[in-house]
């Protein structure tokens, strides 16, 4: 029976257009995550801009958690092919947080730095969306570390390995620079909507 309402609602939301091709529904938030969760010190976490931007910046934790934030409520779609609908998701607006670090006009690209060396990339016109975020929290809370904690991107437009996890830094940079994931065979832009899963584009 679960299942059967499980195919009902499925069958509901891909004719109202929610679901993407080739994505089934979930109530859960499976954790998918390269490697262990970093140990988390308030004392010594920082968070820095670099790149084509005016001045290179950084923030203690006090200091991010001063930013302006806003609550938004989005679908994330995996590239493993789950969704989740209506996830509620607080923090940095990015459009907001780029004006007020000086992006040059140079900056084609954004480059997510995360702890131990992960990194993804999006095309800057990709994270102008007012629904991309500096997230760290979630349903309410601060997000658990296995979700990205304390920060992490939210690209909800583009499949979830996009939103990089245990963010430390942004990098604007004029030239692509494919992170762990797309050298590794994944899809450069990511689209859940064009089943951008999987097959690199020539980056040249």
């Amino acid at each position: 029976m679960n299942f059967l309402r499980r195919r009902q609602e499925e069958d509901k939301v891909k004719s109202e257009g929610r679901l993407p091709p080739g994505q089934s529904l979930t109530q859960k938030f499976p954790v998918l995550t390269y490697g262990p969760n970093p140990t988390f010190d308030p004392q010594t976490w920082d968070f820095r801009v670099f790149g084509e931007v005016d001045q290179e910046m950084r923030w203690s934790w006090d200091e991010f958690l001063k930013l302006p934030t806003k609550t938004i409520t989005t679908d994330i779609h995996c590239v493993t092919r789950w969704s989740k609908f209506d996830t509620v998701w607080e923090g940095v607006p990015f459009v907001e947080w780029s004006q007020s670090v000086g992006v040059k006009p140079s900056a084609r690209y954004v480059i997510a730095h995360c702890d131990y060396g992960y990194t993804t990339n999006l095309p800057l016109e990709s994270m102008m969306d007012d629904d991309v975020l500096l997230a760290y929290k979630y349903d309410g809370k601060f997000l658990e570390p296995d979700h990205g904690f304390p920060v992490r991107t939210l690209v909800p437009k583009r499949y979830f390995w996009k939103s990089a996890k245990f963010l430390r830094a942004l990098e604007f940079s004029t030239v692509d620079k494919p992170g762990f994931w797309e050298v590794n065979g994944y899809h450069n832009d990511g689209d859940p909507w064009k089943e951008e899963r999987y097959g690199r584009r020539s980056f040249f």
